[in-house]
């Protein structure tokens, strides 16, 4: 029963990446690599290793996505072409 829930984050993981990457919106970008976070933090919760997977939530989701969209939302959204 446990591969098939680290089955299932694995998917939702894999998801998230193909979704991040397709994605044309950069804030659409940075929600979906945070969830991609959370989800590689679900799968290390899964695999016992509960303070990485904390420090992934803490630094991987929180600081690096919140400072992403602050860095969007200090950028122009408009092209110079």
């Amino acid at each position: 029963m446990q591969w098939l829930i680290e089955f299932f984050l694995f998917f939702i993981l894999l998801v998230a990446a193909l979704v991040g990457l397709k994605v044309r919106n950069l804030l659409a970008a940075v929600v979906t690599m945070n969830v991609f976070s959370f989800m590689t933090a679900a799968i290390l919760v899964s695999l016992g290793a509960i303070d990485v997977a904390f420090t992934e939530v803490v630094v991987g989701a929180g600081a690096v996505g919140v400072f992403s969209i602050i860095a969007i939302h200090l950028t122009s959204m408009r092209t110079r072409d």
